[in-house]
């Protein structure tokens, strides 16, 4: 009998379509902020006030922000994993790594949304 291993490292092509889906999504908002900027007014208070006044502009960054989020556990978490092999320490740097994600994911949201 083959006696398997659960290592952690087994999430496969549900995080492999992740890491592109999330980087198309930033790379999709990259381009409509760069045309965004480079076709109006030149940059100032009042320019980006005007474009982020707009609920159709807060919520792509939002998604960006979200998918920005998404994109660095997977890629930190899949780093941790494989280089950090004491399961204490790993978990304790997974769960600082998370807690430091979702505070600046909630940063964002008070920024988008106050």
């Amino acid at each position: 009998m083959v006696e398997r291993v659960v290592v952690g490292a087994h999430y496969g092509l549900r995080d492999w379509l992740a890491q592109r889906i999330t980087a198309a999504i930033m790379a999709v908002y990259t381009v409509i902020m760069l045309v965004s900027l480079i076709g109006g007014a030149p940059l100032s208070y009042a320019v980006w006030k005007d474009l982020f006044t707009q609920g159709w502009m807060r919520v792509a960054t939002l998604l960006f922000a979200a998918s920005l989020a998404w994109h660095a556990w997977v890629g930190m978490r899949d780093i941790l994993m494989d280089y950090v092999k004491p399961a204490g320490t790993r978990l304790a740097l997974e769960v600082v790594v998370l807690l430091t994600i979702a505070g600046c994911l909630g940063w964002a949201v008070q920024i988008l949304w106050r």
